[in-house]
């Protein structure tokens, strides 16, 4: 997130917090630093303090560097970059926006374009659903912002074990540390999962997320903030315990998320060759109808260690039914006209 942080405030967030808190309300004379100034002397057109200024007054802020003159002082921020009020305020911005727009964007295509929109005559979708679903995904996301936060600080902090030049490493690091990623943060959220699943907790955090028993891509975020707070911690530990390129985290943080959306599109298609060893739709829509099985994100495998493995068969596709009672309604309705 550091990287992001650092793009956004080049591009777009120095300028903002110019306006928000701008430097210029804390200076005690702009003339008189002008005048101090090598330039020569010159009349700033400035107009006098207004309520949102007076308002901007109170805020705390850092020294202002002394060697800035009133001109330059007009156009930054009170707050630096590496002020930590701004960092964390900045982060919560660009968390919400990034994570509704990949929300949004991906689960919108998949909807669209891979769900399978027979589904919604099933006899378990609820009424209005996809619409339930958005509407607890967007009051999660506030919360899930707020608890993932202290981990985005400390990565912008520096604490974190994230690069920058493949040289440190080398290429072969590169290409290894993607499924090193992959298999780590899997075999985390496998348990993480099982442990939301205890009698003691499921009821509190986790079972919100199974109201959806046929989810469409719009429940793939559709659950308790603290859920999906507890759910991302693996990937936020990894890249403190294990060297990870910055832009290589970015790609897998974006991947992750459009994973977590493709698995939730009630797919059931089976008998393809890495059935047995990718964790994918079919195997998420047996979690989703039958809850103890199949916890994984990405493989099978820590499923299979842990005895909770339930292989996709097309006799379990849920689409059976949805004929089924398509079926049973038309025979109904030709009865009654008979």
């Amino acid at each position: 997130m550091d990287l992001v942080l650092d793009i956004a405030d080049e591009y777009l967030l120095d300028k903002a917090w110019a306006h928000i808190v701008p430097a210029s309300v804390f200076a005690n004379s702009l003339q008189a630093n002008w005048s101090q100034s090598s330039a020569a002397p010159v009349t700033l057109p400035l107009s006098g303090p207004t309520w949102y200024h007076n308002l901007v007054s109170l805020l705390p802020h850092p020294p202002l560097p002394s060697n800035y003159n009133a001109f330059v002082l007009t156009r930054i921020s009170a707050w630096p970059r590496d002020y930590v009020p701004r960092q964390l305020l900045s982060l919560s911005v660009i968390t919400l926006m990034g994570i509704f727009l990949l929300y949004f964007i991906f689960a919108g295509l998949s909807y669209q374009y891979i769900f399978n929109h027979e589904m919604m005559s099933h006899p378990r979708f609820l009424k209005n659903q996809v619409k339930l679903e958005m509407q607890c995904s967007m009051r999660a996301f506030p919360g899930m912002t707020l608890l993932t936060l202290p981990w985005f600080q400390a990565e912008v902090m520096g604490y974190s074990k994230l690069y920058d030049n493949v040289e440190d490493y080398g290429l072969a690091y590169l290409f290894f540390s993607i499924p090193f990623f992959l298999v780590f943060t899997d075999y985390g959220i496998y348990w993480v999962h099982r442990l939301l699943h205890h009698p003691l907790i499921y009821k509190h955090i986790h079972k919100p997320h199974h109201k959806w028993l046929i989810p469409t891509p719009f429940a793939s975020h559709a659950f308790h903030p603290v859920d999906g707070y507890l759910q991302s911690v693996p990937y936020h530990i990894f890249i403190f315990l294990f060297p990870l390129h910055r832009w290589v985290y970015l790609g897998l943080f974006v991947f992750v998320n459009f994973w977590s959306i493709l698995i939730h599109d009630s797919d059931m298609i089976t008998g393809h060759v890495l059935e047995t060893v990718i964790n994918g739709p079919a195997h998420h829509t047996l979690h989703h109808l039958y809850f103890t099985v199949n916890y994984g994100q990405y493989f099978t495998w820590a499923d299979k260690w842990g005895g909770s493995y339930r292989q996709p068969m097309s006799e379990l596709d849920p689409l059976l039914e949805v004929r089924a009672a398509q079926e049973a309604k038309k025979k109904e309705v030709l009865g009654k006209a008979e």
